[in-house]
């Protein structure tokens, strides 16, 4: 039975939780491989709207195991505010849900680092949200970071705890003159969550594997998207981990012979939240349609997301970096009704074509998209189920999309309810 990553293939906001909630039909499991709470999966039912931001929108199905892996790091009041609000609606989440031991904890003094240095940067922030999720990975990679585990051995999580407030503190107070935390005060808070979170923790990676050497199904859906990865996107306004395919198995504990397929979500046009380059960005009335249209305020933080016209520089770079084996259409229904639409194909820099994404910032800030023109569509394409009831002219854009970026549409997706898609490929 195969194992099936779902990876953003723009810069987040692709719609992954629907698509991740339409393949956990036929899922044992679904795991989360990175980031934080920091991004949001917003799933309709039935006009009943769940936004996730850490849980796997798996958990709205019943029989399947739901795990937050290694790679993620968790801000335990936030996930038990998720669990807790998930109930309120009648969602079960009890050993269904299951948390890495080896998953780092964002502390206090993380999201006030975050916040301070952002703040500090001025116009030259980054644009994160502010609630400490690189701080957490600048931890865990200086090796000092706590993990979720150490929630279960008080005695070294307070040894520990003290040690990274003593020297968190000497930060905020000598660099942002913040008065800084109590190492009793924290211990007793995290000893706190401990109650509420120790039945959910566990050996997620032996978890993981066992289900794979059953030949279940097994999904893995990452937060953010490509051109947000620690080592492939827009550098530096990117997320501080792997959210490209790869981070699925560092994330996770699965060696990569065991992928069997590689899913890119990607929305009809662009999308961006926060600072960094986005060549095909428009500042007009036709974005702020998009806008309006697509709802585009962000799930977790409600920012207003920026806008602009599908980018196929991007997507190549996506689909070479995640080894995509189809993609997932997310959107359509948002174009009906534009006379004409735009798809880059190129950059112009200094006069020279470019055809590749550029790594160099200083360049990419500079590009000039190159567009092909495309009929639009008066028809609406909401709730359409086959891909010949499309109109022509969205037929001609989609395969166009395919050709430019070499890789087959598996799933389109016409709204924002569960059932609203064209299913072209099976995943399982």
């Amino acid at each position: 039975m195969p194992v099936v990553i779902v990876v953003g293939a723009q810069w987040g906001d692709e719609g992954k939780g629907k698509i991740v909630d339409y393949l956990t039909r036929k899922a044992a499991l679904v795991a989360r491989y990175q980031g934080g709470h920091n991004a949001g999966h917003t799933v309709v039912i039935k006009d009943k709207k769940f936004v996730l931001h850490l849980i796997p929108s798996g958990i709205l199905h019943k029989g399947t195991t739901c795990i937050i892996g290694n790679g993620v790091v968790v801000e335990p009041s936030a996930l038990i505010g998720e669990i807790d609000e998930l109930r309120d609606k009648g969602i079960a989440v009890n050993e269904n849900l299951l948390l890495s031991k080896n998953a780092h904890l964002i502390m206090p003094y993380h999201i006030a680092l975050d916040k301070a240095s952002e703040t500090s940067k001025g116009k030259k922030s980054i644009g994160t949200t502010g609630r400490g999720i690189g701080p957490a990975y600048v931890d865990k990679m200086a090796r000092c970071g706590l993990r979720v585990g150490e929630l279960l051995t008080p005695e070294l999580f307070m040894e520990k705890l003290q040690i990274n407030v003593r020297q968190a503190n000497v930060l905020l107070k000598n660099l942002y003159n913040h008065k800084g935390f109590s190492a009793k005060k924290i211990f007793a808070e995290y000893m706190a969550y401990a109650e509420k979170l120790g039945r959910h923790i566990a050996d997620t990676d032996l978890i993981i594997n066992k289900a794979i050497d059953a030949r279940k199904n097994v999904l893995l859906e990452g937060a953010q998207g490509t051109l947000l990865d620690i080592d492939h996107g827009t550098y530096p306004f990117v997320t501080s981990s792997s959210a490209a395919a790869g981070g699925a198995c560092t994330g996770l504990g699965i060696g990569p012979t065991k992928i069997s397929r590689v899913i890119g979500i990607v929305k009809a046009y662009t999308t961006r939240v926060g600072s960094g380059p986005f060549p095909t960005e428009l500042h007009d009335s036709t974005g702020e349609m998009m806008r309006e249209k697509g709802g585009e305020f962000g799930a977790t933080t409600g920012r207003p997301r920026r806008c602009g016209w599908l980018d196929t520089v991007i997507l190549k770079h996506s689909a070479m970096i995640n080894g995509l084996t189809g993609i997932v259409i997310t959107k359509l229904d948002i174009l009906d009704g534009f006379k004409t639409l735009k798809i880059c194909t190129g950059y112009r820099y200094k006069g020279k074509l470019i055809k590749e994404m550029p790594k160099e910032l200083i360049i990419f800030e500079n590009c000039i998209p190159v567009y092909e023109e495309m009929e639009g569509w008066k028809e609406s394409t909401r709730g359409v189920k086959t891909f010949s009831q499309l109109p022509k002219q969205a037929r001609a854009y989609i395969k166009r999309m395919e050709t430019l970026v070499g890789v087959k549409a598996d799933v389109i997706s016409t709204g924002q309810k569960r059932d609203e898609l064209i299913t072209i490929k099976e995943q399982f």
